[in-house]
């Protein structure tokens, strides 16, 4: 494993107590490396030290300074381990002293995994601003609706103005129209300050194709494996030493300089390493030696397409330590059950059935074979507890790479949207929701970005229409460079509080309220769940315990009323929700039922829940 020092930033440009500035980097292509300051104004040679990496102190260069590398008397390039890129990511690095922002968080102690409900949301069009200073301004809006913890896409440099966030290039760097490294410490500041968790979306597995200089310093690439984005980066491969530390630095910087609580790591089946300590495991080491130093919690999330569990069991039983994984499975069960759609992936789902597997297993494929991908796929998941799966209605990949980005209202009804949402909020996982589905906010969330090269936005372009090219009956793909496509996928929120908007939030609040009071719905223990279906009523009910509380939750799927048996002996059990009102006030008025083996009506696509 790297010796890293846990307790500071060592890549880069970071300054000492005394003001001196320390400069590293890892240039072992090189014969010889300068930094040149303010536009070239200035120029210090580096010196040569092991493995490639390169080192000075100086007391010439000062926080707020531009400068570059000249690599062999020859070109100069940006910091790969920049933090800041003011002049985008073409421009001159600017050097920042991390150590300056005065945290008011030492009382802070982060969410507990078990307890956390995410809101993902991208930082350009979550506001009309699209700024960190204009997602503060929603931080009491998020409280009330009842989320503790956001989840922000990739906020790594990217080339222009407007990107999803996958296409950046300084790991290190905080997006500036997004106002910058000191923006986001605030805003996590300010997080802390009002109870919400922050979690970062950050991407390990490629580089975008703009402003990537990073094969120019060393061997950050590899031909040994290919991506679905060029070659992969190289983890395993000669030279991978220090490839490895940089993106393991990256990730103890945001824990450590930022105070992010955990990092949502982007496609991590997508990583190629066969080295006997896999980087993700190694990672976690190292996060764990940072706890450790700190006192602070913080949680590494992972998307996962392999339904392996290796990768979320606890380092002592040779996993990799993740805390936790998206559960795409969840997902396709759940949207073939409301919409029917059986194209592409979703052709491995049956609907209703896989939905109560995904409840009960987590994975859906477990060991079975998958005619999507044509081979057995998976492994079971039996002692991993509800906390490790995160489950969702939709998600910026759900709906973005669609192709004309359509959120979940156009696809299905008023009321289906509320039965998907308490299909997930009742799950014994950690529920997230998708920005704006709470309100039901109709503006599409589309493919998006700025590239700067005029051939690599005509590529984008037409690789995205060709990639659609069998929708054409839909119509066309936006186009991606165009402003109009990302200003369409920003938030309405003079909606939140008219009409059927109005009443979609009310009920989130309610869903998720419900989830925080009833100890059953709260805790999740996976084994304390019974499920049962009804495939030709498009019928399920979960049921839930937690010490001699009960919760049973009564799905109807069909666009018919349904009546469902529910079995409470000679308990009491009073009716706590029904989702069926088209403009939601809050739960029905209490029932109480005390005949055993009864039968309850349950409304066209709508839950009933009981508890007792």
């Amino acid at each position: 494993m790297n010796k890293i020092d846990v307790t500071k930033r060592t890549l880069g440009v970071s300054f000492t107590s005394n003001g001196l500035a320390e400069v590293l980097v890892w240039a072992p292509k090189a014969e010889r490396v300068e930094i040149t300051l303010n536009e070239g104004n200035t120029i210090i040679p580096l010196r040569k030290g092991e493995f490639g990496y390169w080192h000075e102190t100086t007391d010439q260069l000062a926080p707020g300074d531009t400068y570059k590398y000249r690599l062999d008397e020859d070109q100069e390039y940006p910091d790969p381990a920049s933090i800041s890129q003011p002049q985008s990511v073409h421009g001159p690095s600017q050097a920042l002293d991390l150590q300056k922002f005065n945290w008011t968080d030492d009382a802070w102690q982060n969410v507990p995994l078990e307890d956390y409900v995410l809101y993902e949301l991208h930082t350009g069009t979550f506001s009309q601003d699209g700024t960190f200073a204009g997602l503060e301004e929603k931080l009491d809006y998020l409280k009330e609706l009842g989320v503790n913890a956001i989840e922000i896409m990739p906020v790594a440099q990217f080339p222009g103005n407007r990107n999803w966030g996958y296409d950046g290039v300084f790991p290190y760097a905080v997006q500036d129209s997004y106002g910058g490294p000191k923006a986001l410490q605030h805003l996590v500041n300010t997080c802390h300050r009002k109870g919400l968790a922050v979690v970062l979306d950050v991407v390990y597995n490629h580089l975008g194709p703009e402003g990537n200089y990073l094969g120019v310093y060393g061997h950050y690439f590899t031909d040994k494996y290919n991506t679905p984005w060029g070659p992969a980066l190289n983890f395993d491969d000669a030279w991978c030493d220090g490839v490895r530390r940089y993106f393991t630095e990256n990730l103890l910087m945001w824990f450590r300089d930022f105070h992010i609580d955990a990092v949502r790591m982007d496609a991590v089946h997508a990583i190629k390493d066969f080295s006997p300590n896999h980087i993700l495991r190694e990672m976690k080491q190292h996060v764990n030696e940072l706890m450790e130093a700190t006192g602070r919690k913080h949680y590494m999330i992972v998307e996962l397409d392999l339904n392996d569990t290796r990768f979320i069991n606890p380092l002592e039983e040779q996993g990799f330590g993740m805390d936790a994984q998206w559960v795409d499975e969840f997902h396709h069960a759940l949207r073939v059950t409301i919409t029917g759609e059986n194209t592409g992936y979703y052709s491995d789902f049956s609907g209703i059935a896989h939905l109560a597997k995904a409840y009960e297993d987590a994975y859906v494929y477990d060991g079975q074979f998958s005619p999507h991908r044509n081979k057995t796929f998976g492994i079971k998941a039996e002692n991993n507890p509800g906390q490790q799966f995160i489950v969702f209605t939709q998600n910026h990949d759900q709906v973005g790479n669609r192709m004309l980005g359509e959120r979940l209202g156009e696809l299905v009804s008023f009321e289906m949207q509320k039965l998907a949402a308490a299909a997930v909020i009742f799950s014994p996982f950690l529920p997230m929701l998708w920005m704006g589905e709470e309100y039901a906010e109709p503006n599409r969330f589309q493919y998006f970005v700025s590239h700067t090269d005029p051939d690599l936005a005509e590529a984008v372009r037409k690789g995205r229409k060709e990639e659609f090219a069998a929708f054409h009956a839909q119509g066309e793909a936006p186009d991606p460079m165009a402003e109009e496509t990302f200003n369409n996928s920003k938030l309405q929120w003079d909606l939140v509080a008219q009409g059927q908007h109005q009443a979609m939030f009310r009920y989130y609040q309610t869903l998720l309220r419900l989830r925080r009071e009833l100890s059953a719905l709260k805790h999740l223990d996976r084994k304390t769940l019974e499920v049962s279906c009804d495939e030709a009523k498009k019928t399920l009910t979960l049921r839930r315990w937690h010490g001699n509380q009960q919760a049973v939750c009564l799905m109807n799927f069909n666009a018919s009323p349904q009546t469902m048996s529910l079995p409470i002996g000679s308990k009491t059990w009073n009716v706590v929700l029904d989702s069926a009102a088209p403009e939601w006030n809050g739960p029905q008025a209490a029932e109480s039922i005390a005949t055993g083996g009864s039968e309850v009506t349950v409304q066209p696509e709508s839950v009933l829940v009981f508890q007792a």
